[in-house]
């Protein structure tokens, strides 16, 4: 699970970054991010709408998966970010972890997130 430090708490930050933000997308999710200056750690958020899951496990589920795709390339990905991911596609639950580690690091690549 990703650590308290690296999560974004309220909802003005998310706003902010929603209105200033820079994107980048793929067939499965999109990513939203802009440089925090005043932050040493990036941040992240995961936003998986009720169109995509019903249910709140499965959606609780996907993001506790791809936090941890996130936590395990952490060391990689700039600092001072501020980074959401919002989830487009249902298979994400049934992919496996190596897909989804690769799909989540070539987005982060191509928006060069990544050092």
């Amino acid at each position: 699970m990703l650590s308290h430090l690296h999560r974004f708490h309220g909802h003005g930050s998310l706003r902010y970054l929603y209105r200033n933000g820079k994107s980048g997308s793929t067939k499965l999710f999109s990513v939203k991010y802009n440089h925090n200056p005043k932050r040493v750690h990036s941040r992240f958020a995961i936003v998986v709408s009720k169109k995509i899951f019903k249910s709140a496990v499965k959606r609780n589920r996907l993001r506790r998966r791809l936090y941890e795709a996130i936590r395990l390339q952490l060391d990689e990905i700039k600092p001072s970010y501020d980074i959401v991911l919002t989830v487009f596609s249902p298979e994400l639950i049934v992919l496996p972890h190596e897909t989804l580690t690769q799909q989540l690091k070539e987005l982060l690549a191509k928006e060069a997130l990544i050092r």
